[in-house]
């Protein structure tokens, strides 16, 4: 037997303006409707009765079918039979059993309305409500009893409950309401329900408390999202910080956090930590997560706002887990609202979801674990055993640049930073892409600026010696600078040597000037980190960016990367010391940067030979800068820096070695092994 449900939702209503539409733990109440019951076992479809567009769109993103319901039936006078009938007249295929839905109970249970359908197929009943058991006296207004005798007054146990109908569903034999039309005829029997479900929605006040409820009401759900941000203090913590006698700050975390954040790292799941607070405490348990953090924030929800535009992330595939009022405005913003049980009482009214573990004792691990279960399982049954491989740390999603991937596991992306060393001169300039195109690089770099602009007043009339002769340092800058003229040759060459083409542009117009050339890539020099309107410029044009990171430290890098996003995004590890001595390469930085980011990190050089690149890329540096040239003792600043074109082609070369060389991480006895351990292999037992 065929059993339909119809789910009337107008768009009109008194109490609650657009009722049906307002959000109860994070879903529209007409979804919450229509997802109760398509969950039902024995309901075959669900239509949804209504005369506004905005239902419609939510109805059918749910999975129901939705009939336009005419303007003389969506009245406040209009019965909520008028629509079930006007349904049944509009289908091919009548139901056998029709039960109508309404949105103003916010929680049905599936299993209820299953239970309810039963008693009708069965024959028990014609048609079945749903009740709430009560014992309470009802009086009317005149003062008299209406369901006891006020001069006796039985025990609860010895009266007989009553059943208050809660108006969440109505189970009818089809044939029974078309002939009476009425909800009502025949044997009717009741569906008991808790009293948790049993609150119906005709007021503000009652919206609220369903609100309210719904986080302690609703079964969990896996959390289907891509990304996840945290508040820190009260999600990570308990709130309380512990204060020893020289101010310093401790804190109690859960150890099951960071293996949930790491799956959810594997797993392909954006993650970020947002702070009011700028505390070393946030910055320390962030880096050990691996997860990247902005503290000292004043108004999360613009922030939040932005970095899920940069990011290109939909909001309503977010999780934002926060604890407090200040986290209220994020919260509003994405699909999944979610805190803790010791939230303030706002918070957990604004949640779709509660977490059962409070912040500091594993609340992280228990949203990471609900994440986890909405992505999909990939079979493995049939496939060979995945490769175990040692990382030192977590493994960043690659970053498409042109044709090729930069990241872990694809090959050490090598450019050769022509930078100024071509003298202004495009003959240079193309005998330098031969260089790196030889040693086998795969890009070139230059470097683009607007002297008006970039060029300090106080150093423009300085005098300067140059190759041609005494100049302002102003009228040098101009001289050197390549045009549309010599860029348009230079793509040209590239593409014709198999190289990838881009600069770090030092102002705003320099983007828009590389834009036009079309450049893979953009990199912000280690003199930009700080220049944000050239940074907004550049997170403006969807391009890859590449950001140096020298002269900076951790929270000038933060803001760089809040402003360009990590989607897209590979920093260079560098020191802007030239040329660079040893004792200031501090390549371990290559790792506090992949811990702190989640990006891929590469290596941008400036010291003399070839061994600190090299041990870069052992350290996981995914590219690798340098400086080149013709010759070291050419004039201009850059020169002594750069490698020269056989030094290049080693520093190629090692590469390649390098990355043969560190393998897979598994270890295994090799072929070459087999031999030796045939003949000198010694076994006791």
């Amino acid at each position: 037997m065929r059993v339909l449900a119809v789910v009337p939702a107008r768009g009109g209503s008194a109490g609650v303006p657009l009722k049906n539409l307002a959000a109860v733990g994070g879903v529209p109440l007409v979804a919450r409707a229509v997802k109760a019951c398509l969950r039902a076992e024995l309901i075959d479809e669900v239509v949804v009765s209504t005369d506004h567009g905005g239902i419609a769109e939510a109805a059918r993103e749910v999975g129901a079918v939705v009939i336009e319901r005419p303007e003389e039936l969506s009245g406040a006078t209009a019965s909520s039979e008028s629509a079930v009938l006007h349904v049944l007249d509009h289908l091919s295929d009548v139901p056998d059993v029709v039960v109508l839905v309404q949105c103003t109970s916010a929680f049905i249970d599936p299993g209820d309305l299953d239970s309810a359908i039963v008693k009708v197929l069965d024959g028990t009943a014609d048609v079945v409500f749903s009740g709430l058991e009560t014992h309470e006296f009802l009086w009317n207004a005149a003062g008299a009893g209406i369901n006891h005798d006020p001069a006796h007054r039985p025990r609860r146990q010895d009266r007989a409950p009553d059943y208050r109908e809660t108006g969440a569903f109505y189970v009818m034999r089809t044939e029974g309401l078309r002939e009476h039309g009425h909800r009502f005829f025949g044997a009717v029997a009741v569906q008991p329900v808790p009293v948790r479900h049993a609150v119906e929605i005709d007021s503000p006040e009652d919206l609220e408390i369903v609100r309210a409820l719904a986080p302690f009401v609703d079964e969990p759900e896996p959390i289907d999202v891509d990304a996840v941000i945290t508040d820190f203090d009260g999600v990570h913590t308990d709130d309380r910080a512990y204060v020893d006698q020289d101010g310093h700050e401790s804190v109690v975390v859960s150890r099951s956090d960071g293996m949930g954040i790491s799956l959810l790292r594997a797993a392909g799941v954006k993650l970020m930590i947002m702070s009011t607070e700028q505390n070393p405490v946030v910055t320390a348990r962030a880096r050990k997560l691996g997860v990247p953090v902005l503290q000292g924030l004043t108004d999360k929800r613009t922030v939040l706002r932005d970095w899920l535009a940069i990011e290109g992330i939909d909001p309503s595939r977010v999780a934002y887990v926060g604890n407090d009022v200040n986290d209220l405005g994020p919260m509003g913003d994405v699909g999944w609202p979610v805190t803790v049980p010791d939230a303030h009482p706002r918070v957990r009214a604004a949640a779709r979801t509660v977490l059962t573990r409070p912040g500091g004792a594993g609340a992280v691990r228990e949203l990471c674990e609900r994440v986890l279960a909405a992505r999909p399982v990939e079979e493995t049954a049939s496939a060979p055993a995945p490769r175990t491989e040692l990382r030192l740390t977590p493994v960043a999603k690659p970053v498409q640049v042109g044709d090729a991937l930069i990241g872990t596991g694809h090959p050490v992306y090598v450019i050769g930073e022509i930078g100024i060393n071509h003298n202004g001169d495009l003959d240079i300039a193309r005998k330098l892409i031969d260089v790196a195109a030889d040693a086998g690089c795969q890009a070139v770099k230059f470097q683009k600026r607007t002297p008006e602009i970039c060029v300090p007043l106080e150093q423009r009339d300085q005098i300067r010696q140059t190759p041609w002769g005494e100049m302002t340092y102003m009228e040098y800058k101009v001289r050197t600078e390549f045009g549309l003229d010599e860029y348009t040759e230079i793509a040209k060459y590239c593409q014709e040597r198999g190289l990838h083409w881009f600069a770090s542009p030092w102002d705003v117009p320099s983007v828009e000037f590389l834009e036009a050339m079309d450049v893979v890539t953009h990199k912000v020099a280690s003199a930009s980190v700080t220049d944000l309107e050239l940074l907004r410029a550049l997170a403006a044009t969807g391009k890859p960016i590449i950001l140096s990171t020298g002269m900076s430290t951790l929270e000038e890098i933060d803001r760089a990367v809040e402003i360009l996003g990590t989607s897209k995004l590979v920093l260079m590890h560098a020191t802007s010391t030239y040329p660079l001595p040893p004792e200031e390469a501090n390549l371990r930085t290559i790792v506090t940067l992949q811990e702190r980011y989640g990006v891929p990190v590469g290596y941008s050089g400036h010291e003399r030979g070839l061994q600190i690149s090299l041990a870069a890329v052992t350290l996981g540096a995914v590219t690798v800068e340098r400086h080149i040239t013709l010759d070291r003792t050419m004039w201009g600043s850059d020169h002594a820096a750069s490698l020269e074109p056989s030094g290049l082609e080693h520093l190629v070369r090692d590469i390649r070695i390098i990355e043969t060389a560190l393998g897979d991480g598994v270890k295994r006895v090799f072929p070459g092994e087999e031999a030796p351990k045939a003949r000198l292999r010694r076994v006791r037992v």
